[in-house]
């Protein structure tokens, strides 16, 4: 086993021009290729940190953290050790892939379902404001859900989009909003684009109707879902997915600066959807707690926030049934958290934390953001930005390595403008 040092204890005017836009899987296929290719994830000069924590002995079964052990993202299912980028690429990213999505979020809906875009843009002074129809094709039908977003004005291209998935349907027509979970105009102003969509359109977030957007259109109707397929979550990280096949194809964006961010269970679906989809180069998790980055062992003893089981109890149609297996018992879990912020490397890791926020437990999602940081190193990018790995870090304070970052803010839960001003004062899509 290697040791990673416990850190501390415990939201119409003026001209409208409508445009449809027809995607088909090889367009996406050779669209995502090239943003991958494009990425300053992947194309950017690595330079070497040296204050990243040491692999130790990558072939060990578990890690330590926080006194208890943890499975080891460098250790191969047949117990062979992961040294290499190239190793944990092509052999145990998609191991950790598979474990995730048999025992946690779920199989997901299908990446290669026929998509269509029909966009309508309207001129604000210094923004245009697109509304996209992004329309899936299943075996029992056709359905569509509405992606806003704004584009500033600027020499060239924006800095950067964020695209935000929203449970709260927040994000309204006009780019003048200031609220500090979703300041358009702050996010614009910065030279950034803003995306949003509602989940409601993907998946009503209700036990009683979350199959009715979109699940259904893969599923019978009519009969329970495999105990392993997924639910809103999972699908809210696929629609995501849906959301990039269009950014990636807008012209007045660069397809390899998109960040993809949510807050609390939306955070869980930006993880779980940045975990999963390489094209984004940036992967922001607000708050996101149980199931996003907080370790799922630290259950709720000693302030570990929100367990396997509550959250399944009070939120049953977010996740499969197989996840249920684990109430009470985490430590049986194949995969922590760690492994999934690991699965983002080499792109940008974005975790935020508030230190009030106990369900959410920062320090789990603190400990995990440390544990991910081998998997980073074997890209020479294990540099977490912290100062030391003792909890806890200075608050409301940036800490950022070439493609790590991590603040702990001050206050309880939420997605404010303090928050909104570190992510885009951030430089997220640069070493």
């Amino acid at each position: 086993m290697y040791r990673l040092r416990r850190p501390g204890h415990r939201s119409d005017r003026l001209h409208t021009v409508t445009r449809v836009v027809t995607a088909s899987l090889a367009a996406v296929a050779m669209c995502a290729a090239g943003a991958a290719q494009q990425s300053p994830a992947f194309a950017a000069e690595i330079v070497r940190t040296a204050s990243a924590p040491p692999p130790g002995d990558p072939a060990a079964e578990t890690v330590r953290i926080d006194g208890e052990d943890y499975p080891n993202p460098l250790r191969l299912k047949n117990g062979d050790p992961v040294t290499t980028a190239a190793q944990w690429q092509e052999r145990r990213r998609p191991e950790l892939l598979a474990d995730f999505r048999r025992n946690v979020y779920g199989r997901g809906l299908p990446d290669s379902a026929p998509t269509t875009f029909e966009v309508t843009s309207t001129a604000f002074p210094g923004v245009t404001r697109k509304n996209v129809e992004i329309t899936v094709a299943g075996p029992r039908g056709s359905a569509g859900f509405d992606l806003t977003l704004f584009v500033p004005e600027t020499d060239g291209k924006p800095r950067g989009t964020f695209l935000m998935i929203d449970h709260r349907g927040s994000v309204g027509d006009g780019p003048g909003q200031s609220s500090g979970y979703a300041p358009v105009s702050t996010i614009l102003a910065a030279g950034y684009a803003f995306a949003a969509f509602d989940v409601d359109g993907i998946a009503p977030d209700d036990s009683r109707t979350y199959r009715s957007e979109m699940i259904d259109l893969f599923h019978a109707p009519d009969r329970p879902l495999p105990d392993d397929a997924g639910r809103a979550v999972s699908a809210w990280a696929w629609g995501a997915g849906r959301a990039m096949d269009y950014l990636q194809t807008d012209p007045d964006l660069d397809p390899a600066r998109v960040a993809v961010i949510g807050h609390s269970r939306s955070g869980k679906a930006a993880l779980w959807a940045g975990a999963q989809d390489t094209r984004f180069a940036a992967v922001v998790g607000n708050n996101s707690g149980s199931t996003g980055a907080k370790l799922a062992r630290r259950g709720d003893g000693g302030g570990g926030g929100e367990t396997v089981s509550a959250i399944n109890a009070a939120f049953p149609h977010w996740f499969p049934k197989t996840y249920r297996a684990f109430n009470g018992r985490e430590s049986a879990l194949p995969v922590d958290q760690h492994e999934l912020l690991a699965l983002i490397a080499p792109r940008r890791v974005v975790i935020g934390s508030a230190s009030g926020d106990a369900t959410a437990d920062p320090e789990g999602e603190f400990l995990a953001y440390t544990a991910a940081a081998p998997v980073y190193e074997l890209f020479e990018l294990g540099d977490t930005g912290l100062p030391s790995a003792k909890w806890p870090p200075r608050t409301d304070r940036a800490f950022r390595g070439p493609a790590m970052s991590y603040h702990l803010r001050s206050g309880s839960h939420g997605l404010t403008a303090a928050d909104w001003k570190i992510y885009l004062d951030g430089d997220l899509f640069s070493r």
